[in-house]
């Protein structure tokens, strides 16, 4: 097991660079770990599938989605041209592994980006121009990835899929998003209390963004109902031909022909040291792998930021995982349970709209207050959808444990144990 002293040698040589830190965290901890050879690629390929159907066969019946209309003036007819030079930042940027349908070694493209970069140019920009992408560009496999270190290695249902793709892919993929995360920072059309899948927004800001609202409700007197929605399979879930419908109306994306190449015609297959499944057609969601992939997801779901707060909630957003909170006097709990039901209403009806499912078994509710008032906390189940949830007295919200008293008792418990099961 590692010593106290790798443990910090770690976090110092991380610290300027969060995804390498915890991804380094979850590998002391044993998360993410491959699966073993008696799983089957076929057998864990039709689960992901069938998961993934059921989900979309769920909102039949549902009312069409919405659309808000984008701001007069913004529009992204066209892409910028680009530079052999801009090819070689990005190839130099990379790190040196590589997926198994790559044809040369990323370390062996870096070391001649100077000889590759003209060719990778006229290439990559006859892409952006025409709106194509090669199919060699759009076919991958899934590498399953434990969830967590204690859940059963034999079972296909403790797995995450994650998706690998070409080098040349991923370098063609990220000249897009360049362009694409510009023109929405440009045209401040990125949702606002989104903390994931930018620059300076991450787990800490969503952390420290509801914290410091509950914190600032207590002080004032008042009690807090904090909702952690979960939903299933959101991002495999996604319906391509209302996200093409949303990017053009409501973010003013007029290039269509590239995001209907983008996403149409891709195959992908599970992968794994003993077996490998057949390739099947993709035709729904968006990989997590890939930069552009989870900016189309924020842009997809951006619109119930706007939902949560004509209830005069507040929303915020990490990935997919969604909270809702609002605060009260201690004898108005009932009126705010009320509200959160018939958001969360709401909010369960435009993601049956728009194929995605939420799943009210795993939604958590925690009602907040200072330790001198937690007499007056309700003990009452919270109604999410047709389930009813009773309050929990610690919630996860993304990397941090927070106790009904917000006094952080939990988490340093937490932290405590994992570092001690570490040494």
């Amino acid at each position: 097991m590692p010593s106290c002293d790798s443990v910090g040698h770690v976090c110092g040589s991380r610290q300027s660079h969060p995804c390498r830190l915890w991804r380094s965290f979850d590998e002391l901890l044993g998360r993410g770990q491959l699966a073993p050879p008696d799983i089957d690629a076929t057998a864990l390929h039709r689960y992901l599938d069938d998961k993934v159907a059921s989900v979309r066969g769920a909102p039949a019946g549902a009312d069409p989605p919405s659309f808000t209309p984008c701001p007069f003036g913004c529009t992204l007819c066209v892409f910028s041209p680009i530079s052999a030079v801009d090819i070689e930042k990005l190839v130099q940027s990379l790190s040196d592994k590589q997926c198994q349908s790559d044809p040369l070694p990323t370390w062996l493209l870096k070391k001649f980006v100077d000889d590759f970069a003209p060719f990778l140019c006229r290439l990559f920009y006859f892409c952006l121009q025409h709106g194509i992408v090669p199919s060699r560009f759009k076919s991958g496999y899934i590498t399953p990835r434990l969830k967590k270190a204690d859940l059963d290695a034999t079972d296909v249902k403790s797995y995450r899929p994650i998706s690998s793709l070409s080098v040349l892919s991923k370098l063609l993929e990220r000249l897009f998003a360049q362009q694409l995360v510009k023109y929405l920072m440009d045209n401040r059309l990125l949702p606002d209390l989104q903390s994931a899948y930018r620059a300076f927004h991450s787990t800490e800001t969503a952390v420290l963004k509801v914290l410091s609202d509950i914190l600032f409700a207590l002080d004032s007197g008042n009690l807090v109902l904090l909702t952690m929605l979960n939903l299933s399979a959101a991002f495999d879930s996604v319906d391509h031909d209302t996200l093409i419908w949303r990017l053009r109306t409501s973010y003013g994306l007029s290039v269509i022909a590239w995001f209907s190449s983008y996403l149409s015609g891709r195959i992908q297959h599970v992968r794994l040291t003993s077996t490998t499944s057949t390739p099947l057609a993709i035709v729904c969601g968006v990989p997590q792998g890939r930069s552009s992939d989870r900016s189309f997801f924020l842009l997809y779901v951006a619109d119930l930021l706007s939902l949560v707060r004509r209830h005069q909630l507040s929303p915020h957003a990490f990935a997919d995982d969604s909270q809702i909170y609002g605060l009260c006097r201690p004898g108005s709990t009932d009126d705010l349970s009320r509200r959160v039901s018939n958001c969360v209403d709401d909010v369960s009806s435009w993601m049956r709209a728009n194929r995605l499912q939420l799943n009210p078994s795993k939604t958590e509710v925690l009602w907040c207050s200072s330790g001198q008032r937690q007499h007056q906390i309700p003990t009452a189940a919270v109604r999410i959808c047709s389930t009813f949830v009773q309050p929990a007295t610690t919630v996860q919200n993304p990397g941090v444990f927070i106790d009904a008293d917000v006094s952080m008792k939990a988490h340093i418990a937490a932290t405590v144990r994992n570092n001690n099961n570490t040494v």
